[in-house]
């Protein structure tokens, strides 16, 4: 079955057959308008993909969507958490509370999320202020950037690694790791019925964001690991797939690459705005120069923020292949076109 994106108002509880059904889960305030909850059933209680926003509406929509499908959250098995964001693990502690299930998620989130609920606001605020003003952000942007801290998720009880089945009695539900949105990231693979839930890693009509925090960052490379973990979903088929937000859709291969194909020319757009520059540029100057879905004045502070995040992405991954350096000693970091690279 395939559905298309439509306004939360519009959207309902889908019994998408062969016992898995989705439910939409609304994030107030945020243009995604919905997460897509997934719920697989199973003898011993429904396990869900996922489990939306933390916030009152949110809460009532996956309970009363999973009541139209027959099914009562306090009976949930577990929930596997696809990545760690707010909108996936938000609401996945209430679900625990009520029902007494297990949370699971892979083992590299996991330790993102202990991280998370160890820092106190005054100290995460300090951590993004100081990763900004080393990216080139004025004191308004900092301020603007740190006004608000999203409450962190509740940690898992079970931790997953690449490969692993999910406690999902008679059915086979297999970990893929992939990745690059996080680290962390996982798609899950219901072999039995050929389908792929992807969280955010393969979306129908947009790509999902991957960042490098702190920005500059030297010993991870999260967009290479994203391309990277495509290319492995593309060697998995064309399965059905059943992604976390906007619509499902056939061919998780296709799209996988369609999506690997878009950064490639991002990182090829990317080293010809450098070797147009005279003089090496800091993290925010290059975000302010790339090209998003609207300008870079009109984007609000949190989505500055992100941008940034993504532009240095970028940057790492053509540092990486060798196409761009940063310069030695400068504050905030600063990159340039290598010499080498502006050769016929």
């Amino acid at each position: 079955m395939k559905t298309r994106r439509r306004p939360y108002s519009e959207q309902r509880p889908t019994d998408l057959g062969g016992g898995v059904w989705s439910v939409p889960v609304p994030i107030p305030g945020n243009p995604l308008g919905y997460t897509l909850v997934y719920a697989i059933e199973s003898p011993r209680g429904p396990v869900l993909v996922d489990a939306g926003w933390n916030h009152p509406d949110a809460w009532l929509a996956l309970r009363d969507g999973l009541g139209s499908a027959g099914m009562d959250v306090r009976d949930v098995r577990g929930v596997v958490v696809t990545h760690f964001h707010p909108d996936h693990a938000g609401l996945a502690g209430q679900v625990r509370e009520e029902s007494g299930a297990w949370i699971a998620m892979h083992e590299a989130d996991a330790a993102l999320v202990g991280l998370m609920n160890e820092l106190q606001d005054r100290e995460h605020r300090s951590f993004h202020a100081d990763m900004l003003k080393r990216a080139g952000a004025d004191a308004v942007e900092v301020e603007e950037v740190t006004a608000h801290r999203p409450r962190p998720p509740a940690p898992p009880d079970r931790e997953l690694r690449d490969g692993d089945l999910v406690d999902l009695p008679g059915r086979e539900l297999r970990v893929i790791w992939t990745p690059g949105h996080t680290p962390g990231h996982v798609c899950l693979h219901l072999r039995d019925a050929d389908r792929l839930f992807t969280g955010d890693h393969v979306l129908p009509g947009i790509t999902p964001h991957v960042g490098v925090y702190p920005y500059d960052r030297v010993d991870v490379d999260p967009l290479g690991d994203f391309l990277l973990s495509l290319e492995k979903v593309a060697e998995l088929g064309a399965l059905e797939t059943l992604p976390a937000h906007e619509w499902t859709f056939p061919g998780s291969a296709e799209r996988a690459m369609e999506i690997h194909a878009h950064h490639e020319e991002k990182l090829l757009s990317l080293a010809a705005l450098l070797a147009e520059e005279r003089e090496p540029l800091t993290i925010w100057e290059i975000a302010g120069r790339m090209t998003w879905n609207r300008p870079w004045a009109d984007l609000s502070p949190q989505m500055r923020g992100m941008a940034a995040g993504e532009a240095a992405a970028h940057l790492r991954t053509l540092e990486v292949r060798g196409v761009i350096s940063r310069t030695a000693g400068s504050d905030p970091v600063r990159f340039a076109l290598r010499p080498e690279s502006l050769s016929p």
